[in-house]
């Protein structure tokens, strides 16, 4: 993806390597413990952690990551800023503007740069596909980094339509805009008309408490990105409601899956060895962790 990049050897080389989330807040995430499975399952000897970040300190601790850092997972609130520091990205970071993840890579002077993917569209969609979920016409509550994920998503599932619903007219009709000729914006106390099968909220945990929604979407499936707390305030309020509610875990788990296809191979589409064994154990771990 750049003009050296890793090479073969280097992506094959089982020597010892720093990883890390990345956000503010990050002392919930379960990502180190999910990732920590992984990479005993492959049998490498790396290292992965949790770093609390916030979005204006992120140039300067990439900058100063010496070459033991392969790479790091992003979360809120670092994903836009992310992708305007990566040097170069993949198509789906390039179609959504968001990245999730970063890669070391190394230019022909030997300094350091950073590859971004974006693992969230690929995560929620297996996620949702593994639920068996029907996304035909798709509900985005929020209208952050993660719900212009949850519109591809969505599209990769083969919606048919997708309604983005935000306190902030103009954040939703942001992120419409690239996806014009399948999503519209809506205010979030309204419903669109076409018979919604599926509701997606990227809102944050506590904002689902007050957030006001219409009676009608209460009875159409809610899959909640959310996951700790679980079950989160919207989610609480779904199932008291006699709706249905689908924790964020199993997207956590998914996208941090293909992460992991990035920092083992430095390709996001190329499954890992023995990977079913490697996703059971990520799995085991999320739910006891």
């Amino acid at each position: 993806m750049t003009e050296r990049g890793l090479s073969d050897e280097e992506l094959r080389r089982p020597a010892p390597a720093q990883l890390a989330v990345l956000g503010q807040p990050i002392s919930h995430s379960k990502s180190p413990v999910i990732h920590r499975a992984a990479y005993s399952a492959l049998d490498l000897p790396w290292e992965y952690e949790a770093i609390e970040c916030g979005e204006s300190h992120l140039a300067d601790f990439l900058s100063s990551r010496g070459p033991e850092w392969r790479g790091f997972s992003l979360t809120m609130p670092l994903k836009d800023e992310a992708r305007r520091l990566a040097a170069v990205v993949d198509p789906v970071a390039e179609e959504s503007g968001v990245v999730n993840t970063l890669l070391r890579l190394t230019d022909r002077a030997g300094k350091p740069q950073w590859a971004g993917f974006n693992t969230d569209v690929a995560g929620l969609a297996a996620a949702i596909r593994r639920a068996g979920l029907d996304a035909t016409h798709t509900v985005v509550l929020g209208a952050g980094a993660t719900a212009t994920s949850a519109v591809l998503a969505a599209r990769d599932l083969g919606a048919q339509s997708v309604t983005v619903s935000a306190r902030r007219t103009e954040a939703a009709d942001a992120v419409v805009q690239r996806f014009p000729d399948l999503a519209q914006a809506m205010p979030l106390g309204s419903i669109p008309d076409d018979g919604s099968t599926l509701v997606i909220s990227t809102l944050p945990g506590p904002a689902g408490a007050s957030v006001q929604l219409p009676a009608e979407l209460f009875s159409v499936p809610l899959f909640d990105v959310a996951y700790d707390p679980w079950p989160s305030p919207l989610a609480q309020r779904w199932r008291e409601a006699g709706g249905e509610a689908y924790a964020g875990l199993e997207m956590l788990v998914e996208q941090a899956l293909v992460q992991i296809r990035i920092f083992v191979q430095g390709d996001p589409n190329t499954a890992l060895e023995n990977e079913q064994a490697v996703l059971d154990e990520m799995r085991a771990v999320s739910v006891g962790g």
